[in-house]
């Protein structure tokens, strides 16, 4: 256990951690301590402790021993606990910061000093953000770069879980302090995280005033354990389950590193929140995580707010890593690629209607086969953070600048060249690659994805040679394999920030079809999806693979089988998503969201 601060000019002792008895001491939360840094302006901070039921607490800020500010309260007797929050506070320091509790005639008095005002982001994950500076490459070179950041501070919590929400942390493995060699290099998955510190390192080069960074995470851990029960219940997962035995290295009981990790810090005004997890649930859960991960970045968002009186941002900036790649053999694994895609809630991009103000940092070409940590521990930790950072600019504070790679805007298919043409949002940086690209060619109700090799580019459009496929086309996707490139030479960068394009799959809606596709229109017609016939059935399959089938008859519409994804909001007018809805839930879509599809040329049953 570590004693959050000192006491001065006393000699009674005080007890370290809180518990249940009416008289618990009189001490500052587990990581309210030296050297710490309190979120600034335009936010006020929040102070808090544990004291003596009905106890007076005064808090006093003070710098160079003149008094700053001086907020009074009182401690509560239901849970012994006392919080102040500071007036807004601009970026410097040192101060000091003194607590008082006032119980008769009796006077505590603690003190923590060289606390700094700047920017506080929180750091969680598992082990590629918990892995140390001395892990990465140019670890002796990054190890002795800290003279310019001694005003860049860190903290390290400690690896716990708890089978309720605690209040406080049980411990802290490294107490605030200033950058040293020692600390930032401690051992392996230890302490410091090298994402974390480096993301803090490059956010002061910009900013200029104090930063402190908090890192929170466990190796080996899916994120159900880091996802509140509330927000598990609200994606459907199911009740406990059991990761593979080879993956499992962390705890993956439900909920148990929330509870003793993240909801402890409640309470602290945040700035934000990096995270880099997703490979614990590559084969655990993988289907929910389009729905577990928006979900954990809405309940923390929601939880810190209410912490913090208020002075945390109710939609705080929430940046993520978009999982890098790692070696699987020669069996392809399509989980790695789908769960890229769901950590952006389906949609390829952030930010985005289901998660506003995130931003994401590309990593599928900083693959690392020789990484001693094995190949999903990739080394280069510096472009993770350096392309975090970026989006940390851009949506955090408002810089005008590129922070994501080029994603196309636009997808035509000119049947009549046999080419696909894409037209890119921002300038693309091409070099040629055959197999990266591929489209769904689908025939007797059967899909299979072909390569599409690059054949002619420009400045922001790309065309895709897709005369393999003779039959209908329905879909392309980017970069869909666990390992698409060697390091840092994927096809697709944007000329002059060198962000890598991510991985996006999507339906071809806008075509000039080689012949006129047949339609379900006649079959499912009517008023409100009613059919006019007799019984009749269509059958609907995905590029993804399963199908659906609509049986028909006057009255209503059956509908059974399911479809692999994605399904999005901006694919809803696609048979395939509309059916496999349906599918997916009945008694609110039944004859009604097939009214007027199409087979996109695949011939009825």
């Amino acid at each position: 256990m570590v004693a959050p601060g000192f006491v001065f000019g006393l000699v009674l002792p005080l007890l370290l951690r809180a518990d249940a008895s009416a008289d618990v001491g009189f001490r500052f939360a587990s990581y309210i301590d030296n050297y710490m840094v309190l979120q600034q302006e335009p936010a006020g901070a929040v102070i808090w402790g544990y004291g003596v039921s009905g106890a007076t607490v005064a808090v006093t800020l003070c710098q160079d021993q003149e008094t700053i500010m001086k907020k009074v309260t009182s401690v509560k007797a239901h849970s012994n606990s006392w919080m102040v929050v500071l007036d807004p506070v601009k970026p410097g320091g040192p101060y000091e910061v003194m607590a008082q509790q006032i119980l008769g005639r009796r006077n505590f008095t603690l003190r923590i000093h060289d606390v700094l005002f700047g920017d506080v982001w929180l750091c969680s994950g598992q082990s590629n953000m918990q892995m140390t500076v001395s892990q990465i490459f140019n670890a002796t070179s990054e190890l002795s770069n800290t003279a310019a950041y001694q005003s860049v501070h860190i903290l390290s919590v400690s690896l716990n879980q708890a089978q309720q929400e605690l209040e406080d942390l049980a411990e802290v493995d490294l107490r605030w302090s200033k950058p040293t060699l020692e600390n930032l290099g401690h051992g392996n998955f230890t302490y410091m995280s090298a994402v974390c510190w480096l993301f803090g390192r490059y956010l002061h080069d910009t900013l200029r005033y104090p930063v402190g960074l908090l890192s929170s995470s466990w190796a080996g851990t899916p994120i159900e354990a880091w996802s509140s029960g509330r927000s598990l219940k609200a994606c459907g997962v199911p009740r406990q389950g059991f990761m593979p035995s080879d993956l499992e290295t962390g705890p993956s009981e439900y909920s148990v590193l929330w509870n003793a990790m993240i909801h402890p810090l409640r309470n602290m005004t945040l700035k934000g929140v990096i995270w880099y997890q997703g490979e614990s649930n590559v084969n655990f859960n993988r289907d929910l995580y389009n729905c577990t991960f928006p979900a954990l970045v809405e309940d923390w968002r929601q939880t810190f707010h209410d912490g913090s009186q208020g002075q945390t941002e109710r939609f705080f900036p929430f940046g993520f890593v978009q999982l890098s790649s790692y070696f699987s053999g020669a069996t392809p694994n399509d989980g790695l690629p789908q769960i890229r895609w769901h950590q952006t809630a389906d949609f390829g991009y952030v930010p985005n209607l289901r998660m506003p103000n995130t931003f994401m940092a590309v990593a599928m070409d900083l693959c690392d086969r020789n990484s001693p940590f094995g190949s999903t521990h990739p080394r280069d930790k510096q472009t993770v953070a350096y392309r975090l950072h970026l989006g940390a600019r851009a949506v955090a504070y408002g810089a005008k600048l590129t922070f994501q790679g080029p994603l196309p805007q636009k997808i035509e298919l000119l049947g009549d060249m046999g080419l696909l043409n894409l037209t890119y949002s921002q300038p693309v940086q091409v070099q040629r690659h055959n197999k990266i690209f591929e489209i769904s060619c689908c025939s007797d109700h059967q899909c299979k994805w072909l390569p599409a090799p690059m054949d002619t580019f420009s400045a922001q459009t790309l065309a895709l040679n897709v005369k393999s496929c003779r039959d209908s086309l329905a879909a392309v996707r980017y970069a869909w394999t666990a390992w698409p490139c060697e390091y840092k030479q994927c096809p697709l960068y944007h000329p002059t920030s060198a962000l890598p394009a991510p991985p996006f799959t999507a339906f071809i809606t806008n075509q000039i079809p080689r012949k006129k596709p047949e339609s379900c229109a006649g079959i499912l017609g009517g008023a409100k999806g009613r059919p006019q016939g007799g019984k009749r059935k269509a059958r609907w399959s995905s590029p993804w693979g399963g199908h659906v089938t609509a049986e028909v008859t006057e009255k209503q519409i059956e509908i059974s089988g399911s479809l692999k994804g994605p399904f999005v909001p901006s694919h809803s007018s696609q048979p395939w998503y509309r059916a496999g809805w349906a599918a997916k839930h009945p008694t609110r879509h039944r004859g009604i969201v097939l009214a007027g599809i199409r087979c996109c040329g695949m011939p009825l049953p």
